[in-house]
């Protein structure tokens, strides 16, 4: 199949002063042009010659020869979503027939005139793709094209070009016939770079004096405020003696829609493969999308919910991955939820002896083994040692070498099951107690003033009854505690024999201990009576505190204690309100600067103070004590550090700023309901083998890693991932190649040790082409937003955007120049698997991290950055790119969600209502134009005008449309792991901001490009990379 890409000749490359976050002017290239990984060798990165076919790279058996040129159709889909029809291909120009050139053979050699002409022309020009002079054929509806081209090749959005070859060209002074003007041309889009190299690695080019245009003429204003190239040829008055007949319409803006766009990428993804079952049979297999709803069916390989790669199709060489960009990384969630139609893990008992495994290398036993000598010895298809089958596991061979029992035994047929874990994956040799919940609530002024406390002990009554259980137990073996504190702490004694709750209080936490050891953890339903009592006295018992000072290192330190005294593993909830900073272990002072944003420095606001903190994370990790943590901040809380510890033992952090109860309290409550709710797994550990020839080198996640190996979690849920870079330490085969194991050893939550294992098969290629067509956008994004959060840490923000755009540019270059058919340096050409990887790593440098304002809040910055560490694939997709559905148009009679439009104001319109999602906020937008009569059904108000104050919830109305709407926003808030406050906005409101800056595709309000800017700044730096 032939591969397609995107071509894209726009203003991409026209000099935009003053470009949103960047500076101006797309200067003029290197003078010896470098290709290299970031502070790796440079090399250079010759084009090929225009025109010549380079020797294939991919083309598939049996292909027809591309055909060169054909009309575009005036119906074109946009966004090269459906194949086009073509008109027979005319005759193959001379060029063409010329014999292969081998990829690197020469950088290609100058244009010659009538080219440079063609070049300057066809910026912003579309046509035939002609090899000749030909009718210009109607405008298309878009400037989007797809040729289908042996090679992969790309959807086309932009210019038809002239190719070089021995023509005539045409008489100057008049447009190359098959060309229409569509508006300004591009500035230096076709000619060779002059001047100085652009500075630093990835630098922005500082705004230049602007682009000449042709001598004598005064430079006019271009369309994105950069300066014209001067008047086109062909147009009135280009030049003496132009006929004005012969000019093109007038010039006119580039249409939005002719980009690549997230939204519809979707939408065919659902189309093409949305329903249809996923079998995981085949090495290598590109799954649908995260967004696409479709059944999994095991039968070998884990399921994408499990596992996803950037890359499907890995290169055989380290010397390929250099060269190519892509970073090599599989995303894993250990622990995913399942939908109810898919089977659950089976999960297989071994006996005394436990699962069989590779005596070398330690790998379980999977369907990758091979089986040999009648069935009694095995070879391990990880490091290719030949084992003993113990006696207990012979099976006979079938005729073609495959064990009689192969679909008896999950091991040996699934690519997820679970192995039930011996004594000697215990602790000390002994089976694990259940695990325990502890909720520890600061009862401190703020808290108890809010009526936060009162909300929490109200929850825990009803919210206890639905703690986790194993299918088809009565009750939950999840055992409970609680404890207040302020500067002190206070447990409590909530033994099922007492008639009333006992507190005992610590109040010496340098040195902390636990009062009591029996009654402290208890079975909740035992001790129903005694607890109910608690939660009851809780409130009233602090009604008149002043106490304003809290503790928090010591807070953890009691958890860690209790479960060390209950030789067991669990969680604990903490609800906190303030910084620490009454005297005690842990005290954390302000240290908040704002001088320091934009400065080298600025990377310390991120770190997390050193010392008390890290050695809590250890002692949890070792004693298998998870920490979620809810605060309840009204100023700047040192979040870097209060959230060191949950974000190294798999726990979560929840902010509320400023609480108030009418609008934050149902959101919290939503919030801690999941969150106590949720499938988990504890004191786990996790490993990740590979077959010979690459190895997992780094691991990004709510992790505590101890050695180079072992990924060790004090918990692990469903909604956690680890993304695990991959690096070649030798060639890979591309028969055999490339397999993946990730064994996670854990406790369940009724304290049974088992083994959760996930096997993956990858392709393995020497294709460049192969590689590019296995890739998967939301899975590199979610490597980049996790390399980047964590280099912020060591590194000035500016250095680190620098190296999102150069590697964006390394990686479209690479493709471009062995993948792709020529064409003209002014198509900015994109992968078809990757043609809206530019949105997404645009929308990632935007976000609160990594955008250096000091208009942001250091806490919620460091929040962010913390909470992305362990987000899986589909939390990152949403959360770069947001989904916006249009309510004023919804079908209420329909069962499906409204069609998603895409992230920019372009779709705002005055009379819209549209609601946004990012995983993390919801904005229910209203145009100021909305029609009385649908404020009336949905809110119950006359008009827009009458609607006041902070709603954080819609008025439950007896009409089709409320009942769709909130259906809607139910169904979302299902859907998610966390909780979203609903914001309810009128255009034109101060609170519109806070959804404006959702709007990825445009400009970002804390700075930062629009997608059409960095698309050409992307295309800047790919040129300079090529020429």
């Amino acid at each position: 199949m032939s591969q397609q890409g995107y071509v894209a000749a726009p203003p991409y490359s026209q000099a935009q002063p003053g470009m949103g976050g960047y500076q101006g002017g797309f200067g003029s290239g290197p003078a010896q042009p470098v290709y290299a990984h970031y502070g790796g060798q440079t090399q250079a990165f010759n084009a090929p010659p225009a025109g010549m076919m380079k020797s294939p790279v991919a083309a598939a058996p049996g292909m027809p020869p591309p055909p060169v040129s054909g009309q575009y159709n005036p119906n074109v889909q946009q966004n090269g979503a459906h194949p086009q029809r073509y008109s027979a291909p005319p005759t193959v120009p001379a060029a063409y027939g010329l014999p292969p050139q081998p990829p690197n053979s020469m950088a290609s050699p100058g244009p010659p005139p009538a080219q440079h002409l063609t070049n300057q022309m066809s910026a912003m020009n579309l046509g035939n793709y002609a090899s000749g002079p030909v009718q210009s054929p109607p405008l298309p509806s878009s400037p989007v094209v797809q040729h289908p081209f042996q090679t992969p090749t790309p959807p086309v959005m932009g210019q038809p070009q002239m190719l070089t070859g021995p023509q005539s060209p045409p008489p100057v002074g008049m447009p190359m016939a098959g060309q229409l003007m569509a508006g300004p041309q591009m500035a230096s889009m076709g000619r060779p770079f002059t001047g100085p190299p652009p500075p630093g690695p990835g630098g922005f080019q500082q705004p230049g004096p602007g682009l000449a245009g042709p001598p004598g003429y005064p430079q006019q204003a271009g369309q994105f405020g950069g300066p014209m190239a001067g008047p086109q040829p062909g147009m009135p008055g280009a030049f003496p003696g132009a006929p004005a007949a012969l000019a093109g319409p007038p010039p006119k803006k580039l249409d939005p829609d002719s980009i690549p766009s997230p939204t519809r990428v979707i939408e065919d993804d659902q189309e093409k493969r949305g329903g249809n079952v996923f079998t995981t049979n085949i090495r290598g297999q590109v799954p649908p999308l995260v967004t696409t709803d479709f059944p999994v069916q095991d039968q070998g390989n884990a399921s994408p919910r499990f596992i996803r790669c950037t890359t499907y199709s890995l290169p055989c060489t380290a010397d390929l991955a250099k060269q190519c960009q892509v970073p090599l990384a599989a995303i894993i969630k250990p622990f995913a939820s399942l939908p109810k139609n898919e089977t659950p893990l089976y999960v297989a008992n071994h006996g005394e002896t436990g699962p069989v495994r590779c005596n070398r290398c330690k790998a379980y036993m999977c369907p990758y083994m091979q089986f040999m000598d009648g069935g009694r010895r095995y070879q391990c298809c990880f490091c290719n040692c030949v084992n003993e089958v113990p006696v207990f596991y012979f099976q006979h061979l079938d005729h073609v070498g495959r064990r009689v029992d192969l679909y008896d035994r999950p091991e040996l047929s699934l690519g997820s099951y679970e192995f039930v874990a011996t004594l000697d994956y215990c602790k000390n040799n002994k089976p694990p107690n259940p695990p325990a919940y502890i909720f520890m609530i600061d009862v401190s002024y703020n808290n108890i003033k809010s009526g936060l406390v009162k909300l929490i002990c109200d929850e825990l009554k009803t919210l206890l009854e639905k703690l986790p259980r194993v299918e088809g137990a009565e009750s939950s073996a999840i055992k409970v505690g609680f404890v207040t504190y302020n500067k002190v702490l206070h447990f409590y004694n909530v033994k099922s024999a007492l008639a009333q709750p006992q507190m005992m209080v610590v109040s010496d936490t340098a040195e902390m201990f636990v009062p009591l050891l029996d009654g402290f953890l208890v079975n909740y339903h035992d001790s129903r009576a005694v607890i109910y009592n608690l939660l009851d006295q809780i409130p009233d018992m602090f009604a008149d505190t002043n106490e304003s000072e809290t503790v928090f290192a010591p807070v953890i330190q009691a958890g860690v204690e209790a479960f060390k005294a209950a030789e067991c593993s669990g969680k604990l909830f903490i609800f906190h309100s303030s910084i620490p900073t009454a005297e005690a272990p842990g005290k954390l002072k302000n240290r908040d600067d704002k001088k320091l944003v934009n400065t080298d420095k600025e990377k310390t606001l991120f770190q997390p103070q050193k010392g008390v903190y890290e050695q809590l994370s250890k002692d949890c990790v070792a004693q298998g004590c998870c920490v979620d943590l809810f605060l309840f901040p009204s100023q700047y809380v040192d979040m870097a550090t209060m959230a060191d510890v949950p974000s190294h033992t798999g726990g979560s952090v929840f902010k509320y700023n400023n609480f108030q109860m009418e609008t934050d309290g149902e959101h919290f409550l939503r919030d801690l309901r999941k969150d106590v709710q949720k499938s988990i797994g504890f004191d786990a550990i996790m490993r990740v083998r590979t077959s010979t020839g690459f190895r997992a080198t780094d691991f990004f996640g709510a992790v505590h890693m101890n050695n180079t190996t072992d990924i060790e979690m004090a918990a692990v849920d469903c909604d956690k991932a680890v993304t695990v870079e991959l690096k070649h330490d030798d060639t890979l085969s591309e028969d055999s190649g490339a397999l993946m194991q990730c064994a996670l050893l854990y406790t369940t939550i009724d304290g049974q040790r088992r083994l959760r294992i996930h096997n993956l098969s990858l392709n393995c290629s020497l294709q460049l082409s192969e590689l590019f067509k296995s890739c998967e956008t939301d899975s590199l994004i979610n490597f980049f937003a996790k390399s980047a959060y964590r280099a912020i840490l060591n590194q000035p923000l500016k250095n680190v955007r620098e190296i999102l755009v150069n590697q964006t540019a390394h990686m479209l270059a690479c493709y471009r120049k062995n993948c792709a058919s020529p064409s003209a340096a002014s198509q900015l050409i994109l992968p078809d698997a990757m043609k809206v990887f530019p949105v997404y790593m645009n929308s990632l440098m935007k976000t609160a991290p990594l955008v250096g304002s000091t208009e942001l809040s250091t806490d919620d910055r460091a929040h962010q950055r913390l909470s992305v560490m362990a987000m899986g694939v589909e939390d990152t997709q949403l959360l770069l790119y947001p989904r916006l559905l249009p309510l004023h148009t919804v079908d209420v009679n329909s069962k499906a969600l409204p069609a998603p439009v895409r992230c920019s104001e372009e779709r705002l319109g005055d009379s819209a209502v549209l609601l946004l999602e990012n995983g993390h906020s919801m904005f229910l937008w209203l145009g100021q134009a909305s029609t009385p009569d649908l404020i009336q059904r949905l809110f119950n108000l006359p008009s827009l005008a009458h609607l006041q104050g902070h709603m954080s919830a819609l008025p439950e109305l007896d009409n089709p449309l409320s009942v769709k709407v909130r259906s809607i926003i139910s169904d979302l808030l299902e859907r998610r792991p966390n909780s979203m406050k609903l914001h309810i906005v009128k255009q034109r409101d101060q609170v519109e901001m806070l959804f404006r800056q959702l709007l990825v595709e445009d400009k970002g309000l804390h700075g930062g490009a629009s997608y059409m800017d960095f698309l050409c700044n992307v295309h800047r730096e790919i040129r300079q990379l090529l020429t």
